[in-house]
């Protein structure tokens, strides 16, 4: 039982700061390709989304071609920082950062594509600068799509298995999430733990999911 609320709380602390990382990554990205008309964008789009249809294991092949010891980050940061983030719950943050990614991407994109340019061009006549319009105009009109695609960002990263047992392992107290520790209960026999995870699991996406469709676009009143 124990085992079960500590591989709670370690899920929950990674969907967190995978959400917040994706808070900045999926709002800027968004944000960039709402806004900005560049050769290749479509095709940055398409890049950009391909964690939402690629296999969760053939993503942790990537972050672990890249992120291990002979990768190319993993390398750099263990030889200048003596940093080490395979078999850790910072890799995990990292893979569920990744995984949940478009889920945010997307949401910014299509609430700032969202908000009328007209609104934005008026506060620049009036004086308003562009970090100005983006905080003061563009932003608040767009937050609750932006908030719909991060709760449903924090569901994913609690739900994350693939990527995760590639690149964090299940080491019990230290990179052992939710998803890892059904999939490890069920493994063992252990069908009283698989069940209490599995429905704490459940109930903790159904209300991410409800809260999320509340804040849907099409939910917002009319003005």
């Amino acid at each position: 039982m124990d085992a079960a609320w500590i591989a709670l709380s370690l899920s929950l602390k990674v969907a967190f700061w995978a959400t917040a990382l994706n808070l900045v990554l999926g709002v800027g990205a968004g944000y960039a390709l709402a806004r900005g008309q560049f050769v290749g964008r479509d095709l940055l789009d398409a890049v950009l989304t391909l964690p939402m249809v690629m296999p969760p294991t053939v993503l942790g092949y990537y972050l672990l071609v890249l992120l291990g010891r002979k990768g190319v980050v993993g390398a750099w940061l263990q030889t200048h920082f003596g940093i080490t983030l395979i078999f850790t719950w910072q890799g995990a943050v990292i893979a569920a950062t990744v995984v949940a990614f478009p889920l945010v991407f997307k949401s910014a994109r299509a609430a700032f594509e969202g908000v009328d340019t007209q609104l934005e061009q008026a506060a620049q006549v009036l004086g308003v600068h562009n970090v100005g319009v983006f905080f003061r105009v563009t932003l608040p009109l767009a937050w609750r799509g932006i908030l719909a695609g991060l709760l449903l960002a924090f569901a994913r990263g609690m739900g994350e298995f693939g990527a995760t047992l590639m690149v964090a392992g299940s080491i019990p107290g230290k990179t052992q999430t939710l998803s890892v520790a059904v999939y490890e209960a069920v493994q063992a026999g252990q069908d009283d733990t698989a069940n209490l995870l599995v429905i704490i699991t459940s109930i903790t996406c159904i209300l991410v999911l409800l809260i999320a469709g509340k804040l849907a676009p099409g939910r917002t009143a009319q003005i």
